[in-house]
């Protein structure tokens, strides 16, 4: 009976193990199955994997670093200067210390306390000059600069050309309000908008003036308690981006309600504007675009498309160029169409194995400024 027993009982752990073993088996199983699942998707949005040039740029990531043409502009505490791509310094301009500037497509706006610059893309001053008040800030287009001076919440907004003539003066308007921004439009940089908060009426708003340069005020939108934070002209039309809508108006001010597109929880990040068609313009979730940007997703918005993208790997930035898409990753370059879902790697090729950290700016010839750490990379873009 004994030995019955015992033979009963080595049956039973027999079964048990090999239940045990089925059981592991069927986990392997589903666990490689998921796997494959999940390298089919990676493939199937992941086009070939090829190499790419790098440069380094004689400037450090903290100084400023700005794309401005064919290369960037960095401030070292004393000079701006201007690095192309290949890295070779083509200009200084010596502007003292508590520097701050600003850039259009052919000109840079500079300010330090009460001194205001107006250069040229070739380091040639067209203004140098102290004013009666303190600058927050300033702004430079194909004809005008604007330059915001005073108190917090009594701002004066100055007009002048690139020579510095005295075109435009308005104060009234912004008495009480916090100015945030400004810009040009118009075929000629005739006509400006502005955005400022009013920070002393019980629901704090944000309110948008549009005016024809040295002419009368075409209009006041009052948009609303939801930050503004980014204006587009294209086509005749303003784009007003704010952390709820996207808005549009006519150079007047007056708005299409059929235009207004509901944005909450998604952050601009970058648009091209073509010879041809709408503006493209690129979203990224913002939640993913804080302190540490870890971006997964893009959307891409036009008149005709909504389109939402699946990044192969997390990016710290991203930019658009015509209907091309670049997101870069810590190794990778990713490059897409709009009209597709997939994307091309493209390896860096950093020195000592770095990687890269930040994304500052698509150059005008082809070239995408990255950071690794405190190091500055021209990278070329894969065409």
């Amino acid at each position: 009976m004994q030995n019955k027993s015992k033979s009963l009982i080595t049956d039973q752990e027999q079964q048990s193990r090999m239940r045990r073993k089925q059981i592991r088996n069927w986990l392997i199983l589903i666990v490689v199955v998921a796997l494959v699942i999940g390298g089919v998707n990676l493939l199937s949005s992941l086009g070939r994997t090829t190499s790419i040039s790098a440069l380094s740029l004689p400037c450090y990531a903290h100084q400023d670093v700005t794309v401005f043409q064919d290369g960037v502009l960095y401030y070292d505490g004393a000079s701006i200067h201007f690095v192309n791509a290949g890295g070779g310094i083509e200009w200084s301009y010596p502007v003292g210390s508590g520097a701050s500037f600003s850039v259009s497509e052919d000109h840079l706006v500079i300010w330090a306390g009460t001194q205001l610059f107006i250069v040229d893309a070739n380091g040639r001053p067209s203004y140098n000059n102290s004013l009666e008040d303190t600058i927050q800030f300033a702004r430079v287009g194909k004809r005008y600069a604007a330059i915001v001076t005073g108190g917090d919440t009594t701002p004066t907004l100055l007009v002048k050309d690139l020579q510095g003539a005295q075109v435009d003066t308005e104060t009234e308007n912004f008495d009480g309000m916090l100015m945030l921004d400004c810009g040009f439009y118009g075929t000629n940089d005739e006509y400006m908008w502005t955005l400022a908060m009013d920070v002393y009426n019980p629901a704090v708003s944000t309110v948008m003036n549009t005016f024809q340069v040295g002419q009368m005020n075409t209009g006041v939108v009052n948009i609303g308690e939801n930050l503004a934070y980014k204006v587009i002209y294209e086509n005749n039309k303003l784009h007003v981006f704010t952390t709820q809508q996207m808005y549009t108006y006519d150079y007047k001010g007056v708005q299409d309600v059929n235009s207004t597109l509901l944005v909450y929880g998604w952050k601009l990040l970058d648009y091209a504007i073509p010879d041809r068609g709408s503006a493209r313009m690129l979203l990224a979730p913002t939640a993913q675009t804080n302190s540490v940007q870890t971006i997964t997703e893009l959307r891409v918005l036009n008149d005709a498309l909504d389109r939402r993208y699946t990044l192969p790997s997390s990016c710290v930035g991203a930019a658009i160029e015509d209907k091309r898409i670049y997101a870069f990753a810590a190794d990778y370059l990713y490059s897409g169409n709009v009209d597709s879902q997939r994307f091309y790697a493209h390896a860096y090729n950093l020195p000592d194995g770095r990687t890269v950290g930040g994304f500052v700016g698509l150059t005008n010839n082809g070239y995408a400024i990255v950071t690794s750490g405190t190091e500055v990379y021209s990278v070329s873009l894969p065409r």
